[in-house]
């Protein structure tokens, strides 16, 4: 039952230490990740999205904006502005001009229209005569009406097979500030689909314009948010509604979302040249994979922690439960068997005597004038001589044979398969051993003798029985004069 509980009470122990570090170790690990974790997220949000949403701002101020530029300066020209109020009598020079504009500011195309002929001009010659009418011409008087100077409009390019271009269209004025037509710049919706497609590519991020009523102006080719086109409302969108909801119109800022399980990290700017919302789009998932791959290295790291000091843990208990085990059964001086554990260990040799059967003989050991000898040189020289004396016993038994320390200055010996007078052989070659032997202390030597008492195991013995014939036969050794060995009355004495 002791044994029993201690093994209960240290796998107790080992669980209890087990469910302490992993505790521990998995709360530090979950807490360093959801710090990494809001460290990414703010890093993310006020640092990476408006550090992408400014440098894609000066990519659209090079690649969007430089055509704005170009328009106005085309609409202050002194040429195209001489050239009309002069009564456009030479169409060559214009188109010459056009095409000048379209190369060196690599242009994909360029044009005038006159308010005082209503001619389309362009780099390839007259296009045709507007007619503000009609349904393609619309925009010529809806610039004309316009109170900015400029806008940019996506329509078809009759010059080039009806291509969807981006145009900005500058209002031209003369000297007194009178509307005499409306010139610029054209680019491709492919060439600037390129362009955010760079972008993405680039920083790796979804990049799309928005206008100020909410609604897809342009996206990369495969597409704004779920894959939407250009013309579709973001409050159409189902996991940007609910941050409709929150920003009825585009505002300037940082944002979040959920879209297919995963959060999204989202800023808006206004660019003003353009009147549009420039979205920088970014989930986090791929942020945080290095993040989730440290938690879960540190959890395998803690793991294997645990279980080595577990291990280490279990060792030195067990090592300590040895040592307890050893101090409880052995002898502190002699380091032989003490008493305890002699009890153990004989009541078991009896046991397999009996089931054999097998002769079992055992032996009572005193060592003689032990109390002149302490007396004599002392305590300390007493236990000396025991300590080597008990070296005696052990040189001349068997592995198998139980030797103990009885008390005092007495031992026992129980020979296994051994009969009385086998017996006999083993204590007479201890006597004679001993009494050969120099004991030293110091530099001090010490001659003893002892006497020895034998008795065999009988029929329905005891192991009190059995000592108790040894004992007296020790008794007999010691009044016959002593350094002698005696046996039960049955066998012969030797001394």
């Amino acid at each position: 039952m002791p044994l029993r509980s201690a093994l209960f009470s240290q796998r107790s122990l080992l669980l209890a230490l087990l469910l302490l570090l992993g505790c521990g170790f998995i709360s530090t690990s979950l807490v360093s990740y959801y710090a990494s974790r809001s460290s990414i997220r703010d890093n993310i949000v006020n640092t990476e999205l408006p550090l992408t949403s400014d440098t894609v701002y000066s990519e659209i101020q090079k690649d969007l904006i430089r055509p704005i530029v170009v328009s106005s300066m085309m609409a202050q020209d002194t040429f195209l502005r001489d050239w009309t109020l002069a009564g456009e009598t030479n169409p060559e020079q214009v188109t010459r001009y056009l095409s000048e504009v379209e190369r060196q500011q690599r242009a994909y195309t360029a044009f005038f229209v006159s308010e005082a002929s209503g001619t389309y001009y362009q780099a390839k010659g007259i296009l045709k005569t507007i007619d503000p009418s009609t349904e393609r011409d619309r925009w010529y008087a809806r610039v004309k009406q316009m109170t900015a100077p400029y806008e940019i409009n996506v329509d078809l390019d009759m010059a080039n097979q009806d291509r969807m271009t981006v145009f900005i269209n500058y209002k031209v004025f003369d000297y007194n500030h009178n509307f005499i037509g409306a010139a610029g710049v054209g680019l491709t919706v492919d060439a600037v689909v390129r362009l955010i497609d760079a972008y993405q590519l680039r920083y790796q991020r979804a990049v799309y314009f928005v206008d100020a009523r909410g609604k897809i102006v342009l996206t990369g080719s495969s597409g704004g948010p779920e894959g939407a086109r250009a013309g579709i409302s973001l409050d159409s969108i189902p996991a940007l509604s609910p941050l409709l909801a929150r920003m009825p119109t585009p505002t300037t800022g940082s944002r979040d979302y959920e879209r297919n399980g995963q959060s999204h990290y989202l800023n808006v700017r206004f660019i003003p040249e353009l009147d549009w919302y420039l979205f920088v789009d970014k989930p986090i998932g791929d942020s945080l994979d290095s993040a989730k791959q440290s938690l879960y290295l540190n959890l395998a790291i803690c793991g294997v922690i645990s279980l080595i000091v577990l291990a280490m843990i279990n060792g030195m208990i067990r090592r300590h439960q040895d040592g307890i085990q050893e101090l409880a059964t052995l002898d502190s001086l002699t380091h032989l068997h003490n008493r305890r554990a002699f009890d153990l260990l004989a009541a078991q040799a009896l046991l397999e005597a009996e089931r054999t059967p097998a002769p079992l003989t055992a032996l009572l050991l005193d060592l003689d004038h032990f109390k002149e000898l302490n007396d004599t040189y002392g305590h300390l020289a007493g236990d000396e001589v025991l300590r080597q004396f008990a070296r005696v016993l052990e040189g001349s038994l068997r592995q198998a044979d139980i030797l103990c320390r009885w008390g005092g200055e007495e031992f026992v010996v129980l020979l296994k398969d051994t009969d009385a007078t086998k017996g006999l052989a083993v204590a007479e070659k201890i006597r004679q051993r001993t009494e050969e032997r120099t004991f030293m202390f110091g530099e001090t030597a010490i001659e003893l003798t002892t006497s020895i008492g034998l008795s065999s195991l009988h029929a329905n013995d005891t192991l009190h029985s059995l000592i108790a014939r040894a004992d007296l036969a020790l008794y007999r050794a010691k009044q016959s004069g002593r350094n002698r060995v005696c046996c039960e009355p049955s066998a012969p004495d030797h001394g």
